[in-house]
């Protein structure tokens, strides 16, 4: 799966990080980033399920 984040959406409340901190991570200025574009970590979705910006897609 290929792993994406809208920074200009994404809020920084670190729901990403909390649930899968293998794909993502927060910023110093506060942001989500993805650390491994592509992975099979089936917690990717659940962080981009659980988004509430829906900054996240997983394809």
């Amino acid at each position: 799966m290929k792993v994406y984040i809208d920074k200009d959406a994404c809020i920084g409340c670190g729901v990403c990080e909390g649930l899968c901190p293998e794909v993502f991570r927060m910023t110093d200025d506060g942001k989500a980033e993805v650390i491994v574009s592509e992975t099979e970590a089936s917690c990717a979705q659940d962080a981009a399920d659980s988004c509430p910006v829906q900054a996240i897609k997983v394809e």
